[in-house]
C-alpha cells in the first residue's frame, strides 16, 4: 500500500511560525488562485484580448471572495442537515472546515459578475477564462483533502488503498485523488487542448465543457466516495453530491448549445 505510506508521511500543517500554523489546505487555496490567474492571463494574451494584469487581479479577488462565501453557505444549506440552525455562530468558523463546491461555484459566478460589471468586461469571456483555470484550483484542493484525511472513499482491497486516521482502521479508496485527477488534471488538459485552437473558440465553449465534465466526473466518483455522515444516501444509491451535479451537466449542455448557435467571439473590455 505505497499510497498509504505516502499519506502517513504527510502532515496537514505545512509549517509553523511560533503559535501561527500554516496548513496545506490554505496553501492549496492560494496556489489555486495564483495558478488560475496565470492561466487566465496566458489565455487572454493568446486570444489577443485587451485584458490587463489589473483586470485579471480584480477578477481573481472577486472570485476568491465569492468562492469562500458561497462555498460556506452552500455547505451550510446542503450538507449541514439542520446543525447550523442550532449553532448559527459556527457558520463563521471556517477553520473547522465545511465547504461546498457547488456553493462555491455559485459564489464565483456572482463575484465574477460583480467585477465584470464594475470593470465593463465581457462576462461570458471571463467565465470561459475562469473555467480554464479552475481545474488547477480543484486539483490542489483535492490534494489538500487527501493530506487532511477527509472526504475519503469506501473500503477497498486495491493496492493503492489508504487507511485514513478517521476511516475506521480499514483501507479505503483515496477518492480525493480520483477527483484531483479527473476534476483537476483531466479537465485542465481538455480545456488546454481546446484553448490552443486559433481563432479562439466561441464564448461559452470552455464554461460549458467544464460544467459537463465536472458534473460527470463528480457523479461517477461519488459511487466510491462515502457520503457525508449527517446525510447518508438521499434515496437508493444517490448522494447529495450526485444530486447537485446533475443540474451542472444540464447547464453545461445548455451553455454549449447556446455557444454553438450564437458563435460570439471572445472579447475583453466592452464598448
Amino acid at each position: 500500500m505505497w499510497l498509504d505510506d505516502l499519506y502517513h508521511s504527510l502532515d496537514p500543517i505545512a509549517f509553523a511560525l511560533g503559535p501561527f500554523e500554516v496548513r496545506w489546505y490554505g496553501l492549496a487555496y492560494l496556489a489555486g488562485f495564483v495558478c488560475a490567474g496565470a492561466v487566465m492571463s496566458s489565455y487572454a494574451k493568446r486570444w489577443k484580448l485587451d485584458l490587463t494584469f489589473d483586470d485579471v487581479y480584480a477578477v481573481i479577488l472577486g472570485i476568491a471572495f465569492g468562492i469562500i462565501v458561497g462555498g460556506r453557505i452552500g455547505y451550510v444549506l446542503f450538507y449541514g442537515a439542520g446543525y447550523y440552525l442550532e449553532h448559527p455562530l459556527e457558520i463563521l468558523m471556517l477553520n473547522q472546515g465545511g465547504m461546498s463546491f457547488h456553493g462555491g461555484l455559485v459564489g464565483a459566478v456572482v463575484g465574477c459578475a460583480v467585477v465584470a460589471r464594475s470593470q465593463k468586461l465581457s462576462l461570458p469571456t471571463l467565465a470561459d477564462l475562469i473555467a480554464c483555470g479552475a481545474p488547477l484550483g480543484l486539483f490542489f484542493g483535492r490534494c489538500a483533502n487527501f493530506i487532511n484525511g477527509e472526504l475519503w472513499g469506501k473500503e477497498t482491497d486495491l493496492p493503492w488503498g489508504v487507511m485514513f486516521e478517521t476511516g475506521g482502521g480499514i483501507y479505503r479508496h483515496p477518492s480525493q485523488l480520483y477527483e484531483a485527477l479527473l476534476e483537476g488534471l483531466v479537465i485542465f488538459l481538455v480545456l488546454f487542448a481546446l484553448s490552443r485552437k486559433l481563432p479562439a473558440q466561441p464564448q461559452g465553449s470552455f464554461l460549458g465543457t467544464f460544467l459537463v465534465l465536472y458534473g460527470i466526473f463528480r457523479f461517477l466518483v461519488e459511487f466510491v466516495r462515502v457520503p457525508d455522515a449527517q446525510l447518508g444516501y438521499l434515496f437508493g444509491f444517490i448522494t447529495m453530491g450526485q444530486l447537485l451535479s446533475l443540474p451542472l451537466i444540464v447547464a453545461g449542455i445548455a451553455v454549449l448549445i447556446w455557444s454553438a448557435r450564437a458563435k460570439r467571439k471572445q472579447a475583453g473590455h466592452l464598448g
